[in-house]
Parts: C-alpha cells; structure tokens; sequence
C-alpha cells in the first residue's frame, strides 16, 4: 500500500484525471485506486452519467491516513464551489469504512462501497437519488465479497506506465491499519486474466505496467494450486515478450518466495525496485503493531537481494511516533534506513484511525510525533541524494514521462530536456539537482 508524501522525490497522494464525456475522476491514494479509477470511469461512461446536466465528479478516497480523509473532503467542497450544478459520487477506502461522514456532506450527491463502485448499475441510479442519507449510500459488507474480479481497461489515462490489479484486500491485522475494514479479506485475480491483462496494455504501446495489490505478495493463496507472486511474474514475463519493463508496487517482505528472488536475479525485464512494508525498525514496535518479520529479517532481504541484482533500489514505508514509541525505538527507525540502504523513504506521522487496536493504545505527543516525522523525511531526502550522487557517471535507460522528465529502472527520477511521453530514452548521467539526475541522452551526445 501506497503512502503519503511531503517529499519532492516522490509523485503526489492526489491525481485529477481529465473530464471525459462529462465524467471527472480525483484519486487519492495507492496505484490499486488509481487502476480502479479507469474501471469505474469506464463503468460510468457505460451507465450515462455523462450525459447529466453539469456532469458528475467521482471521488476515489484512501483511509490509509486522517490526513487523506481530510484532503478529499476539502476537494469534494472545492469541487462543489467550482461547479454547483456537476453530481458528486464519493466512493473508495474511506466511503466504505466511513460512509457516513461522506453522507453528511451537503456537497455529496452517492457514496459507494469498494465494491459497487465497478458496477455500471451502481452509477445509473443517480439522478433518483438524495432523498435522505440512508438512499445516499450504497455500501455493502466488503467482507462479503469472494473474489476479485480482472477488470480490463485499456489505458491509464495521462499516465505513461500501466497499472494491472493481482490482488485485493488483507487477511493481515495490523493494529494500526484501518484498510482491511475498506478492502475485506485478501483475494486475487485469477493468473490468465492478469496476463490477459499485461497483453492488453503492452499492445497498447504501454513500456511499463506496474503490478499492484493491497498486500500483493498474498497472491495466490485462494487460487487452484496456491500459485505465488513469483510464478505470475515468470509467466508475465514469458508470455508477454511485448511488456519492456514489468514492476512491483509495495510488498511485504517476509512473503517473497523464491520464484520471485529468482525472478529478481535474473530477469532484465523487472525492474530492479522494491518498495517495502517495513513500518518500523524496532522490534517491540513491529511486535506491537503484530507484524510478522523483525529488523534482522528486513536488513537480511535487503542484503540477500542485492547479492541476487547488486543495482536494486530498495524503498519503504516508515511509521513514525507509534503508540509506545520510545525515543531509543524511534532510533532504531532512524538507523535502519541505513541498514537497509533505503533510497524513496515514504513516511507516515501516526495517524490514530478509529475502530483500529493502536487507537486505544498510549499515545506519542503530536508535536513529537511531527517532529520524529521531521526527522525521518530528513534521513530519507539526506540517502536519496547519496543515491542521486552515486549513480553520476553511468548510464541508464530512461522511461519519459512527461515534460523531458522519466524514471530509471531503479525508480529514480531523471531530467532529459527531450523526449516523447512512453519513450524509453538511453542516457548518460552526469550529476544530479538534488532532486532528479541530470541525464543526456546518447543520440544527443553523439550530435
């Protein structure tokens, strides 16, 4: 799962995807809500609401934090004061965890579940409703729902890579984390209609598909024959000879298989970056939030993985001020970012979210909590520039996003001046901002 932010480095929590047919789209959070956002623009197309008087607007939300709630509720006013008369739907982790806040809102005309928001027939019934708050909602159980379905979509719209569903919801209970109660249980997309799905976007001249997931390293476990993630990378990648660049979003470290570490070592075509679900480096903190590996085990993945690719890039999710977190606990988090060589740092200041086990434990004071936040962005943003630094002088294959801006394979981000949007450019790196790399591209060299 995608975490929020404040750094430069990394790209925002909330992306606005342009009108289409009448129908905007705003999502906030992880690449799942952002593969979902094209889903449920489809299925709205599909149901009419673009033909609406005004237009609609659609809101995907996370839960992941109070911050991205509070975010989507001053959107969702912004969005009614630029244009009273355009529908709003509200739908996402935070509808189905709080529908009620959303219902509320004076603004808000539908709140959906997770669920319902992928079902054209969740979208038609909209000009009938707002009568009161109970018709305003439509949220099912989530923990109902069996399987997740391969939804096909053929692009992203104004996204140069392609995100690709495997996997959706958590059997886990992190005391912490409010997302198993917005996604249910854990569920995965069937193996041939992932590869379908990377054949889809491959042949719409996508470079990049990027596979994700709410606790991805799962997949599999409810499938005919228990396949890993490692067998749907292997198979991907023999299938789909078209797909130049195949990543992972968030794993969980002590799930990775062995087919996938073979698959790091020697596949070219996936991308040498990970980014982890580590949360803490101290192990009476990783115990408490009942995570399932210590610091040892994280700081041995990293070590084992870089004798299998020696150019991987490792990334992590970090809570900082915890329910109990002591100051020599918090040390420990400072100290694995280097112990782990850590590159993209994504931090999270504690969030209490209600209904969750770490709620009701013994807070850290806020301003302490904001200032060991502080101090993490600083120990990320300080090993992102050794990393920016380290790579001055080599060469490397550049995915153009947009603006003569791009990723490199590892995920680092790279200033061209040149380029078209999807192209995969070869560059050669002769420093760096402290931001981006400063890269020349070959066929400009040469001129």
């Amino acid at each position: 799962m995608s975490a929020l932010s404040k750094s430069p480095v990394f790209e925002g929590p909330l992306s606005e995807a342009p009108r289409s047919n009448g129908i905007g789209v705003v999502t906030f959070g992880c690449r799942l809500n952002t593969y979902e956002s094209e889903v449920m623009r489809r299925e709205a197309e599909s149901a009419g609401l673009g033909t609406l008087a005004g237009g609609a607007v659609i809101f995907n939300t996370c839960a992941v934090t109070g911050e991205a709630v509070r975010q989507a509720k001053q959107a969702i006013r912004k969005a009614h004061r630029d244009n009273p008369s355009a529908r709003i739907i509200v739908t996402g982790c935070a509808a189905q965890t709080a529908p009620q806040d959303f219902t509320a809102m004076d603004e808000v005309d539908l709140v959906l579940g997770n669920e319902e928001k992928l079902k054209a027939n969740s979208y038609r019934a909209l000009p009938d409703f707002g009568v009161n708050d109970t018709e305003k909602a439509r949220v099912n159980d989530i923990f109902s729902v069996r399987e997740t379905a391969g939804h096909m979509v053929d692009a992203i719209e104004g996204r140069t890579r392609a995100f690709v569903q495997v996997q959706n919801g958590c059997d886990h209970r992190c005391t912490f984390c409010i997302i198993p109660y917005g996604r249910g249980n854990s569920r995965s997309v069937p193996m041939g209609a992932v590869v379908e799905q990377v054949k889809r976007l491959a042949g719409n001249g996508y470079a990049e598909v990027v596979l994700t997931g709410v606790d991805m390293t799962s997949f599999g476990a409810d499938l005919p024959g228990a396949p890993k993630l490692g067998k749907l990378v292997k198979t991907i990648l023999k299938q789909v000879p078209d797909v130049k660049r195949l990543r992972l979003s968030s794993i969980d470290s002590i799930e990775a298989d062995g087919e996938l570490l073979d698959a790091i070592a020697t596949e070219p075509r996936l991308m040498p970056h990970l980014h982890l679900s580590l949360q803490s480096g101290d192990d009476m903190i990783l115990k408490r939030m009942k995570r399932r590996h210590l610091r040892d085990q994280s700081i041995r993945f990293c070590e084992d993985v870089r004798k299998l690719r020696k150019d991987i890039v490792f990334g992590a999710d970090i809570i900082a001020g915890f329910p109990t977190e002591t100051d020599d606990m918090f040390e420990n988090s400072m100290k694995i970012v280097a112990e782990c060589g850590l590159t993209h740092l994504h931090v999270f200041p504690f969030s209490p979210r209600e209904g969750t086990p770490a709620a009701r434990m013994p807070q850290v004071r806020r301003e302490v909590v904001k200032q060991r936040a502080a101090r993490l962005r600083a120990a990320g943003e300080a090993a992102y520039r050794r990393h920016l630094a380290s790579l001055a002088g080599t060469r490397q294959s550049i995915l153009i996003e947009r603006d003569g801006l791009g990723r490199t394979e590892g995920f680092t981000l790279a200033a061209l001046g040149t380029g078209a949007p999807g192209e995969i450019v070869e560059a050669d790196i002769s420093g760096h901002d402290g931001i981006r790399l400063v890269a020349t591209p070959l066929a400009a060299r040469a001129a």
